[in-house]
């Protein structure tokens, strides 16, 4: 990921805590996976961009960095490397170096040794064998036994800097994991934190607390200690804070923890912009007043936003029309709440987090990443550069499923925690193509209104990451009441996952779906044809648009 996650960005403690673990991105898809793997073990690690300067690192004292995977060749004009200096800077910090894949052929190549592409290349599933009578990373138990492990390179190392030693071999002969334990450097050509390497959480449980002797210390009460003290020295004692509530759970668990740390000087805003569920509204106020108790106003500017996205068909250009009518409301809003309480708002709480951030960084070859842009989010790419408010992020730094324990802490009713997401753009990222074409919007409130609750009266609403229809620009011929039909046709799409990053989708049993497309077919006007998404994420994303 980009610099938007370096050190300008981290909590006032990552850099002076004794337990921290730094990811070094170089653009695999699993790097964010390392950095869950290490928090899911109770330990705090934050990722940056693979070639961030030194000075953008300033301050931090990891006791671990890890070198992540990536899809680049040590060899190709212009691969990423660590930046110069950084050698010396985690030998000052006194920091075991882990590389990973990519990573530990860059490692290799910069201290002195040689890869080279490999006569036979290794993806996907693969024994490895442990042959060092002593090893660091496997412990001694592991002698001459073999694991499953994820390989995915062409290049291999065939020879070693001085210091090191081979401490496991694929089947094929490949150097599979190396070790120089005197100048705490470490290498595994294949990826420990992804599920299909089962014993690589425990080869990272290893690295960590027995090589590393890092302890498990990271709490979500520290994080929220931490945070209130970082808003409290941020807003001054007589400045007022407006928060964007979505309705989502990101949104109210970033305003309640606000609220907390401020008191009434929190002012939040629920903006109905045209784009929200079948009576999300009604819903969403009613859950603020009666269990939330957050001071909040709500303001229609439904015409407002869906007269600009009026014959707009491009996905990131309603991303950005969304984002900056945000802005337009928010500013009114402050204007508006100047002439009551006699000060200006200065800041603007965002529920943005860590998934947001990763996926809106700049693409390769723009000297800021090795990550690709999957999309900007209207929280994070959309806004605009000309903002008068100043941004408050408490949770960009954390994964749904964090989040989600954090708003326990802070009492949040579990109902409201365990809800699906829901995208800021809301219903525009459905709509494909124009959001204001016929009756396209109403139509799939209805429709996805009935599958939700179909889902909720099965009992797998909480099984389910999240679950919602998108309504397609095209129409299919039918037979309805004897009667040849020209109508739309839906999508109903359902994924499981962790944080949104990766994602399978969910199997239905087929009397449910018989079911609910009998309901949506005989419930709904205009619609025709149900299909439902069977795509995992990658390669597509969970949203459509």
């Amino acid at each position: 990921m980009g610099s938007t996650a370096a050190a300008s960005s981290l909590p006032a403690s990552a850099g002076s805590g004794e337990n921290l673990v730094l990811i070094l991105d170089y653009g695999s898809q699993y790097t964010h996976l390392i950095t869950r793997r290490v928090r899911q073990l109770g330990v705090l690690s934050l990722c940056v961009s693979g070639t961030a300067p030194l000075a953008a690192l300033e301050g931090l004292r990891p006791r671990a960095i890890v070198l992540s995977g990536g899809p680049h060749s040590v060899h190709a004009t212009g691969a990423p490397t660590f930046p110069e200096g950084f050698l010396d800077f985690a030998d000052g910090a006194g920091a075991h170096v882990l590389g990973v894949c990519y990573g530990m052929q860059l490692l290799v190549q910069s201290l002195g040794g040689a890869v080279e592409p490999g006569e036979r290349q290794e993806y996907g599933k693969m024994d490895v064998e442990v042959t060092a009578p002593s090893s660091a990373l496997y412990g001694e138990a592991e002698t001459g036994k073999r694991q499953t492990v994820w390989m995915s390179h062409g290049d291999e190392v065939v020879k070693l800097p001085k210091g090191f030693e081979v401490v496991a071999r694929s089947v094929q002969g490949a150097v599979a994991a190396i070790e120089n334990q005197e100048n705490r450097f470490y290498g595994l050509q294949y990826h420990p934190e992804v599920t299909h390497s089962p014993q690589g959480m425990e080869t990272l449980r290893r690295f960590l607390f027995d090589v590393c002797g890092i302890k498990a210390d990271w709490k979500m009460q520290d994080v929220l200690d931490e945070e209130i003290k970082t808003i409290q020295s941020m807003v001054g004692p007589d400045e007022h804070v407006i928060c964007a509530l979505s309705g989502g759970v990101d949104s109210t668990v970033a305003a309640t923890l606000v609220h907390k740390a401020i008191g009434d000087r929190l002012h939040c805003v629920f903006v109905d912009n045209g784009l929200l569920r079948y009576k999300e509204r009604e819903r969403v106020m009613s859950t603020f007043e009666s269990d939330l108790h957050l001071p909040v106003t709500c303001v229609d500017a439904s015409e407002q936003f869906l007269s600009k996205l009026k014959g707009v068909e491009d996905p990131e250009q309603k991303r950005k029309i969304i984002g900056r009518e945000f802005i337009a409301v928010f500013d009114d809003f402050a204007h508006k709440l100047e002439q009551k309480i006699g000060k200006r708002p200065e800041y603007l709480v965002q529920g943005t987090l860590y998934p947001d951030v990763i996926e809106s960084c700049p693409p390769p070859g723009s000297g800021r990443t090795h990550s690709h842009t999957i999309k900007s989010h209207h929280n994070v790419g959309g806004l605009p550069k000309d903002m008068k408010l100043k941004l408050i992020e408490p949770l960009k730094l954390l994964f749904k499923d964090e989040v989600r324990k954090l708003g326990s802490i802070l009492n949040v009713p579990d109902s409201f925690l365990k809800r699906h997401p829901f995208p800021g753009p809301g219903l525009a990222v459905r709509v494909l193509g124009d959001v204001t074409k016929g009756n396209a919007l109403d139509t799939l409130r209805q429709v996805d209104e009935i599958f939700v609750q179909a889902i909720k009266d099965a009992g797998l609403y909480d099984k389910i990451w999240q679950a919602f229809a998108v309504f397609l620009p095209v129409q299919t011929v039918g037979v309805q009441g004897d009667q040849r039909t020209h109508s739309n046709a839906v999508v109903l799409r359902a994924i499981t996952s962790e944080d949104g990053m990766t994602a399978d989708w969910y199997y239905f049993g087929h009397e449910f779906l018989v079911d609910v497309v009998n309901k949506i077919c005989n419930n709904v006007r205009g619609i025709n044809r149900v299909c439902q998404d069977i795509t995992s994420k990658p390669p597509a994303t969970v949203e459509w648009e």
